[in-house]
């Protein structure tokens, strides 16, 4: 297994924390009135930005897919949130708590990540960020499908599982875009 992989994620999470310590500071908490479904299409929005610069090859508004996987990593931890504590009515979480459960929450995902990348030999590496485009896209449909069921599942992993999924390929994208350029 390759030694950085740990350290990678462990930046692209720093940098991920920074933009959601500076986004509290403009809108406080203002996302725990979401449903997680709110929340999921949030992602997709995302998601789907990606894929449609990937596949056109230019975008028309200024910002690069970057800020997109930053934006799908911490909007699937809010979800996490959301999932643990249930929405609420208004903004009613102080700064702290929600920095710390989103610690707790992408630390997790770290964890699993690391997991499965023992057991998968950092397959990863040889992927391409379109390929972890279309996967983030299709763990998406399966969370819709999820709660459209009203998180009823027969085999499948649950909402969290899917969640912390596109956790680890969009931190993968980032190392990918960032680090490895």
């Amino acid at each position: 297994m390759n030694k950085d992989t740990s350290k990678q994620f462990n930046e692209i999470i720093e940098y991920c924390l920074k933009v959601f310590e500076d986004k509290q500071k403009d809108y406080n908490t203002a996302w725990r009135i979401l449903r997680t479904s709110s929340l999921t299409d949030q992602i997709y929005i995302k998601a789907n930005r990606i894929r449609s610069i990937q596949l056109k090859g230019v975008s028309k508004v200024n910002e690069g897919i970057v800020p997109e996987f930053v934006g799908i990593i911490n909007y699937s931890v809010m979800a996490l949130i959301q999932l643990e504590k249930g929405m609420a009515e208004e903004a009613d979480m102080p700064a702290e708590e929600a920095i710390s459960d989103y610690k707790k929450h992408i630390y997790n995902a770290r964890d699993l990540m690391l997991d499965k990348n023992h057991d998968y030999g950092e397959a990863w590496r040889n992927m391409r960020i379109s390929s972890l485009t279309d996967i983030i896209l299709m763990k998406l449909l399966r969370i819709k499908q999820i709660e459209d069921n009203e998180g009823k599942t027969i085999v499948s992993e649950g909402l969290d599982a899917n969640y912390n999924d596109i956790i680890n390929y969009s931190v993968f994208a980032l190392i990918k875009l960032i680090i490895e350029k």
